[in-house]
């Protein structure tokens, strides 16, 4: 047992470290929240001296509203079951002005184990302002004080850094008994590179000449482990102005920490979303326009192709004008595959067989220095896709595996079945998985990250779009599914489409080429081409001319109500995206005023704007006099 001497001496360190804090007003309260010690600091806070105090129940510091909900005492409650209450809230002064206050109250208790009363921190968060302590009524009080705080690591430093005494938060939070450190310098809760970095030294030197050190850093437990602190070093003089230690203050703020980083990791993915979603709206509008442009030219070719003779030599130049249109179509297909605005024919599919009947095409596009191989369990369940979309997907895949390996190498397309919990691009259920691999070049984790970008490309100029994955993306969301890459400098890539499985059989694929009825197997029509873009309504109706039907023109949709007042008409192809109103909103007006009349929606988009779906065929765009003649001859 320690003699009274040492008791005294400990005790008066005590009462020295609670007079060099200034950022807390530290004071005791009694069990039934009657004060019984007051500090200077707890005066600059509250307002009150001690002898106004002195008595008085804690509650006076709080509003009026939470003294009639009993916070108080549900304070001292939590306090006595769970050893400590901890909070922040409004408090009041003793001028009535309030303030927001961090408060931890500690339950202290004597050798036996009896609650003696409660240790109070207060700490004023509004203005961040130093607090000045005081004496405590007794050095027994103070000591008892200080020990039984467990929020905060309270403990002096000599001059020289060594730890002088230690309290119960300090054992909590750096895991080191009293006998263990007292004695120790400080500099070993630091970090090896702090200390080669003379850190220690460099707190200890700001606090002895500016009075005060505050800082956030890692230091490092008895267990070798980190954790990010909040410390505050105070010097302390004597009455005769001269250094005789620091109070130190230390906190472990690593939750806080992590809190930030996870709230600017979820602002950073909100940022990233919403980028793409503005760049989606964009390209989306773009190729919806661009459609337009592309199906004025492809029909207008279509119809001069049609009136000259086989041997023509302009017939050359409008194949060669037909082929660079049709390739706007592909880009234009990308760019809705992106925004996820393109039609798509969602269909149970066999993998299998759609990858393997794509082999040939694959050997031909790829070249002599790449081979493909191909590995598919058995019983491999469906996937819900469009096949089309899909085959588009795979073979984009393949050719940036192919560019990724320029000296030639092996590209391996497998497919499995999986079962995958909720993550952040994918809801939980089954998928069919479609991996890409090469042994290429690989990627840097910067364009790893970057890669499904749209327009973002590591090609030369002219060698790529910078859409094609962007395009395996899209079509994979819309499908209910999501894109993976994974890739190694140096390694090579693997690109795996996530597909749901699909809950129907796989049907035969439906003849989409067919063979079009001719002018003299289908009879006429009266049709209202409905179109506020001039250009695609004249090509529209020329083509529907001739094939032999009898065409009237409205540029609006209450144009084309007008004609419809004036004339029956058996079929009314209408462009949906027109002012005043839409397409969708023309068909639901004519289903309901002439019910008998067929309806064709011409669209580029899957999902028409604010969900209006009026429920009736759909024409892709840019279509064909083909697509005309196969829609017309289906109603």
């Amino acid at each position: 047992m320690p003699g009274s001497g040492t008791l005294e001496r400990e005790d008066q360190r005590y009462r020295i470290l609670l007079d060099a804090i200034t950022d807390y007003a530290i004071y005791m309260l009694l069990p039934d929240g009657t004060i019984s010690s007051w500090n200077a600091g707890a005066q600059r806070f509250k307002g009150y001296s001690e002898a106004e105090i002195l008595g008085q129940n804690f509650s006076v510091f709080y509003t009026d509203s939470d003294r009639s909900t009993g916070l108080p005492q549900r304070a001292l409650q939590i306090a006595t079951q769970q050893g400590r209450f901890e909070s922040e809230g409004l408090r009041v002064r003793k001028d009535g002005t309030q303030f927001w206050a961090h408060v931890v109250i500690d339950r202290i208790q004597d050798a036996q184990g009896k609650l003696i009363g409660f240790a109070k921190i207060t700490r004023d968060l509004s203005e961040r302002k130093n607090a000045e302590t005081a004496l405590i009524a007794s050095e027994e009080q103070f000591r008892r004080l200080v020990e039984g705080v467990t929020d905060y690591a309270i403990y002096m430093l000599s001059p020289e850094g060594i730890v002088t005494n230690w309290n119960a938060g300090a054992q909590r939070i750096k895991g080191y008994e009293r006998d263990e450190i007292v004695g120790q310098h400080f500099e070993g809760f630091y970090t090896p590179e702090d200390r080669a970095k003379g850190e220690p030294a460099k707190a200890l030197n700001i606090a002895r000449t500016e009075g005060r050190y505050e800082r956030e850093g890692w230091r490092v437990r008895k267990d070798g482990t980190r954790f990010l602190a909040h410390v505050i070093i105070d010097a302390i003089h004597g009455s005769s102005g001269g250094l005789i230690g620091f109070a130190k203050i230390t906190r472990d703020v690593s939750e806080r920490a992590q809190a930030q980083q996870e709230l600017e990791r979820a602002r950073e993915q909100l940022f990233q979303s919403q980028k793409l979603e503005a760049v989606g709206q964009l390209t989306g509008g773009i190729a919806h326009d661009f459609n337009n442009l592309l199906m004025a030219v492809l029909g207008s070719l279509e119809l001069a192709r049609k009136r000259l003779p086989a041997d023509s030599e302009a017939l050359r130049w409008l194949n060669n004008a037909s082929e660079g249109a049709q390739r706007g179509v592909v880009l234009t297909q990308r760019l809705l595959a992106f925004a996820r605005r393109q039609e798509l024919e969602v269909r149970a599919t066999d993998v299998p067989r759609l990858i393997t009947d794509m082999i040939h095409l694959l050997d031909r596009s790829l070249g002599s220095q790449v081979t493909v191989q191909t590995s598919f369990p058995p019983g491999l369940p469906p996937a819900s896709t469009d096949p089309a979309q899909l085959e588009t997907a795979v073979l984009n895949l393949v050719v940036n595996a192919r560019d990724a390996m320029p000296a030639g190498g092996k590209i391996t397309i497998t497919a499995r079945h999986a079962r995958r919990a909720s993550a952040a691009s994918l809801p939980p259920g089954e998928y069919i998985c479609i991996a890409v691999s090469d042994q290429g070049e690989g990627m840097s984790a910067e364009t790893l990250e970057r890669a499904t970008e749209p327009f973002f490309t590591t090609k030369g100029v002219g060698k790529g779009t910078g859409l094609g994955l962007s395009m395996v993306h899209g079509v994979a969301q819309q499908s209910g599914g999501g894109l993976t890459i994974e890739s190694v400098v140096g390694q090579g890539t693997t690109a795996t489409i996530w597909l749901p499985v699909a809950s129907g059989e796989v049907v035969a694929d439906p003849d989409a080429a067919g063979t079009p009825a001719s002018r003299a197997s289908v009879r006429q029509f009266r049709i209202l081409a409905v179109d506020d873009d001039a250009l695609v309504l004249m090509n529209t109706t020329a083509m529907l001319q001739d094939l032999g039907h009898q065409v009237v023109e409205a540029y609006s949709g209450t144009e084309a109500i007008a004609e419809l007042e004036k004339g029956r008409f058996d079929l009314v192809i209408t462009d949906h995206a027109m002012p005043r109103m839409t397409g969708a909103q023309l068909a639901e007006t004519i289903k309901h005023r002439w019910p008998g009349t067929a309806i064709v929606l011409a669209t580029g988009f899957a999902e028409l704007p604010n969900g209006d779906d009026p429920g009736v065929p759909r024409l892709p765009k840019p279509f064909s006099q083909l697509d005309l003649a196969g829609i017309i001859a289906e109603l």
